[in-house]
């Protein structure tokens, strides 16, 4: 529908509402003739006023003439909006004051009283509606009036709401409090009261909103005392919600929902590791392409033996190499003392040394592409225990028994002893490298 065609549907039912309102009015109201009036009139005149009142009273709470539905709901949304924004606007002045020491302890009634008059004095006061009421298109009017066009509430009808909504509260709260105070002696005969009136005030607001419920005049206890009403600001306004907004969070919770789900399957530190590692290789081929050869190192290779390289990356980010030579030479043991000195030394295939913990965490954590060494920079996949200045002996190998020798006729003998002869050649050398090996021994003896 084009907006041409709905501003004129809405013409066409704001002339029937007219119509019908002034149809009403001119045609004179019937008398009641329902079997309950038959049964009043042969009661005493007194009896007679109090019964009609009472059926005069049960149709106006029954009667249909109050607003929708829909506008109740509005009026409830209204409401509830109105707390909403007190309570948001509280926390954001309770986490303002919390760095005061015990302000919020001892004046928060006060800070709630004055937050009240605030939101009464910008909402009602100046625009006959509260904040909650305007975002549904509510505005207060005078009930007591009973034309077709509703007036604006009067000034006194807008000071005593405001008296009873802004100091209402904070007086109530402050007479509990000095109530359960125990300076206060005679307390008991005035809580039993004050129990019994905060009983009548709910069976009270429970039936006003009950009436609320059916007719839709009134939405709460003050507003049916002060006879004011909220009514529509205009007819011409569509009351279509929209759920764009609530559509989007729902989307966007989903897609949020569906990344946490897929990021730990997809491995992306790994794929991380993986790019980091393209990145040196090709800035590397770049960099020694225009440069000379030069020996491979890597971005700790300045450090002392003594120092894990994993360890002062880990504690000493801010330190300089002209820190690091200076606190080695004074015999500190890295930038950070003996809180960098290798502990349990484990060298990896490089041969740079490591402690255990931090060389085993850094390849458990590369999930076995390796891990590039901070001294050298070469790729390191494995460790084991590092051997220090242990030499281990190599095997000597010992002389073996003496050859035999047979003597065979024809050429059988003749290959044998040439056979032989180059088994003696060869274990003669063996025995030269063995001697050459070992002290010689003394042929003398």
């Amino acid at each position: 529908m084009s907006s041409a065609d709905f501003q004129a549907a809405q013409q066409r039912i704001a002339a029937r509402r007219a119509a019908r309102a002034a149809s009403a009015a001119t045609q004179p109201h019937a008398p009641a003739s329902s079997p309950l009036h038959k049964h009043l009139s042969h009661l005493p005149p007194s009896l007679n006023r109090i019964g009609a009142a009472g059926i005069t009273a049960w149709d106006t709470i029954r009667g249909r003439s109050g607003t929708s539905p829909a506008f109740r709901v509005g009026q409830a949304d209204a409401e509830l909006l109105d707390e909403e924004l007190l309570s948001l606007l509280r926390g954001q002045i309770t986490s303002g004051l919390k760095y005061f020491g015990d302000i919020q302890e001892e004046w928060g009634e006060e800070v709630g009283l004055a937050l009240r008059g605030v939101l009464f004095k910008v909402s009602v006061w100046d625009h006959d509606a509260t904040y909650g009421a305007a975002l549904q298109n509510l505005r207060f009017t005078d009930a007591r009036h009973k034309g077709l066009v509703p007036l604006a509430p009067s000034r006194s009808q807008k000071a005593l709401y405001g008296l009873l909504t802004v100091f209402g509260p904070y007086a109530w709260t402050r007479w509990e409090r000095y109530l359960s105070s125990p300076s206060f002696s005679i307390s008991s005969r005035l809580t039993t009261i004050t129990s019994r009136l905060t009983t009548v005030y709910s069976v009270a607001s429970l039936a006003s909103f009950t009436a609320f419920l059916l007719n839709g005049r009134y939405r709460t206890l003050l507003d049916r005392a002060l006879r004011l009403r909220l009514a529509p600001r205009t007819n011409q306004l569509a009351r279509d919600i929209s759920f764009e907004y609530l559509n989007r969070q729902l989307v966007w919770h989903a897609f949020t929902e569906f990344l946490l789900f897929l990021l730990p399957l997809l491995g992306i530190a790994r794929w991380r590791r993986w790019l980091s590692r393209t990145w040196r290789q090709v800035s590397s081929l770049s960099s020694s392409s225009d440069a000379p050869t030069e020996a491979k190192t890597g971005p700790l290779a300045h450090l002392p033996e003594r120092t894990c390289a994993i360890c002062y990356e880990d504690q000493n980010k801010a330190k300089s190499e002209a820190e690091i030579v200076a606190a080695s030479a004074a015999g500190q043991g890295g930038v950070a003392g003996g809180m960098t000195d290798v502990t349990n030394p484990y060298c990896g295939a490089c041969g740079c040394v490591y402690c255990f913990v931090c060389l085993a965490g850094r390849l458990e954590g590369e999930a076995g592409e390796g891990w590039v060494c901070l001294r050298c920079g070469e790729v390191v996949g494995e460790c084991w225990a590092w051997g220090g200045d242990v030499i281990e002996e190599k095997p000597v190998r010992v002389a073996k028994e003496g050859k035999k020798v047979g003597f065979v006729d024809g050429e059988k003998g003749g290959s044998s002893e040439s056979e032989g002869g180059s088994e003696s050649e060869e274990r003669d050398e063996e025995g030269s490298e063995v001697y050459e090996e070992n002290e010689m021994p003394d042929f003398d003896e």
